[in-house]
């Protein structure tokens, strides 16, 4: 059972007040590769998800697209642009059929302001997502890409790992494309790393997700 209280920056606050302030999250359903809100859109809603996947991108100086976030369940997106109000810095798309809970700048401030915790766990998570993506942004431009790709399969193995009979499972569907848009190379090098770390025996697959075999190893190459 989805509760509010689950995503980080209301778990400060009770049950009586999550159940207080419920009122104000209204639910939205979109398709797989819909978009949620484009760059340069008013930042009016500020989203939490409660089913599926969305992806923050950005466009290249080339026209690529680049992944700069994956959006899981209990975690929320937009929140930089609603707390400051300026347009959403990104682009937002589902990655699969998703579910997702939406509150208005308006409702959000007037929340904050009656619990003053919030902001400050606001103001943490996002201080924490601008620091990921520097990092990842300095990586895609100094780092190569086998380590770019360990370097992303890491962080989104603490972020969505889950133990496996052979190793530490991803629990998360990418395909190549997504891979190559997440570290900012074509498809076939993105193909042809996997394959490399396939074959070194530090990573599988099965029913799309990841396995990661070897995690010393994937670790060595960053």
């Amino acid at each position: 059972m989805f509760n509010i209280r689950d995503v980080s920056i209301f778990n400060t606050l009770s049950q009586k007040e999550i159940d207080e302030i419920n009122r104000y999250f209204l639910p939205e359903k979109f398709l797989k590769r819909e978009t949620v809100f484009s760059e340069g859109d008013a930042s009016e809603w500020l989203y939490i998800v409660r089913k599926g996947k969305v992806k923050i991108t950005k466009l290249s100086q080339d026209g690529k697209e680049i992944i700069l976030e994956i959006i899981s369940p209990r975690e929320f997106f937009g929140g930089i642009a609603v707390v400051r109000g300026f347009p959403y810095p990104a682009n937002a798309v589902a990655m699969e059929d998703s579910e997702l809970l939406r509150i208005s700048r308006r409702d959000l401030l007037s929340i904050m302001d009656r619990y003053p915790d919030l902001m400050y766990s606001m103001a943490r998570n996002i201080g924490d997502r601008i620091k990921d993506s520097h990092e990842m942004m300095k990586n895609i431009a100094l780092e190569k890409v086998e380590s770019r790709i360990a370097s992303l399969l890491i962080k989104l193995a603490d972020k969505v790992g889950e133990d496996a009979p052979d190793g530490l499972l991803i629990d998360m569907k990418l395909t190549k494309q997504d891979i190559a848009e997440m570290v900012g190379t074509t498809v076939e090098t993105a193909i042809r790393t996997m394959s490399k770390l396939s074959k070194a025996g530090i990573l599988t697959s099965k029913n799309g997700k990841i396995v990661i075999l070897d995690l010393k190893k994937l670790k060595s190459l960053t």
